[in-house]
């Protein structure tokens, strides 16, 4: 099964549209500028069928996908997610003035770049746009978006540069970028996140990026990393030490090349793929005291010495098989060939 952090489940499932079940529990009333906010953004779109429920003969609280507080009945929350939408992204959207959640996803006839005026929603805190044919570069205007925690802008057709200037945002401790066609580095910048945000979670998987990683990233205590099917290089061990937090750790199908005997690794890592590098050395015989690890693969790499025994899983009753051992310079023990 493809990686999925924890993070994101739990984001797409706190952003799933409210059923009119749950619009109905609010006060009902929908202040009148921000129904005209929603009627303009519906109205950009050549095709109202995706939006069948947006009567103006009833108030907008009720409409399916929007969000309303319950106190002050403005619209803070918009979930569209029907892949009958064409168009491009609406410049009206900053009229929604209160917005706080902001969930564009499934809709592959979405085209264009993400437009400038995204970058005037300062209350937004949720960001998702995903599984659409949105293009142009990651914007640098996201930097304005100083409320933004949870950013996911995955399974599109973005491409260029990753902004430096993300990791500035105070808040700002969730980044999915997963599935574009990225290329460049990943900037130095990204190892000086705001203590203040909490320990990043971070998905740069399956672009075109290139380039050392940046020794910066050491100083990040990340909640979950996947970096993997790019062409990065360097020295990937800044992910790994003894005092981090770090439960994913996924850098397979790239081109890093360090020696896995210096590494140490976190009591609470849960998955670990370094699968298809260059990486050598041996497993330090440290990783059975991750009891937490359900998944592992450091296949197609150049390790050698003895697989460690004596593993301590708590959550696991089988130990790994071949696959997670196949392909390495000359890697023994069980599950592969003894040693001699």
């Amino acid at each position: 099964m493809p990686f999925q952090t924890v993070f994101f489940l739990l984001l797409l499932h706190s952003l799933s549209p409210p059923s009119a079940a749950d619009s109905s529990s609010s006060s009902g009333l929908c202040h009148p500028d921000d129904q005209s906010a929603l009627l303009q953004f519906k109205n950009s779109f050549s095709d109202p069928k995706p939006f069948p429920t947006w009567d103006p003969k009833f108030h907008c609280c009720g409409w399916y996908g929007v969000e309303c507080n319950e106190t002050t009945n403005h619209v803070i929350g918009l979930d569209i997610a029907t892949s009958d939408l064409n168009g491009t992204i609406p410049i009206t959207l900053p009229n929604l003035k209160h917005l706080q959640h902001l969930r564009l996803h499934k809709l592959p006839n979405l085209v264009g770049e993400i437009p400038p005026e995204i970058g005037q929603l300062h209350h937004l805190t949720y960001l998702v746009i995903s599984w659409t044919n949105v293009s142009g570069p990651v914007p640098h205007f996201l930097s304005n978006l100083i409320s933004l925690r949870y950013l996911v802008l995955s399974f599109n057709c973005l491409s260029g540069f990753i902004p430096p200037s993300l990791p500035t945002l105070p808040y700002l401790y969730a980044i999915d970028l997963s599935r574009n066609h990225l290329t460049g580095p990943i900037p130095e910048s990204f190892g000086h996140f705001p203590e203040s945000a909490g320990p990043p979670a971070l998905d740069l998987s399956h672009n075109m990026l290139s380039g050392d990683i940046p020794a910066s990233l050491a100083n990040v205590n990340f909640s979950e990393i996947d970096i993997s099917r790019n062409s990065l290089s360097g020295d990937a061990s800044v992910f790994f030490g003894l005092g981090k937090i770090t439960n994913t750790i996924i850098i397979s199908r790239n081109n890093f090349e360090f020696d896995f005997s210096k590494v140490t690794f976190m009591e609470d890592l849960d998955v670990l793929d370094i699968s298809h590098n260059k990486i050598y050395g041996t497993i330090p015989s440290q990783i059975i005291d991750a009891v937490y690890l359900q998944q592992l693969n450091v296949s197609y790499n150049r390790l050698c010495g003895k697989i460690p025994t004596g593993w301590k899983l708590r959550y696991r009753s089988e130990i790994w098989d071949n696959s997670s051992f196949l392909h390495n310079r000359c890697l023994c023990g069980f599950p592969l060939d003894p040693c001699q």
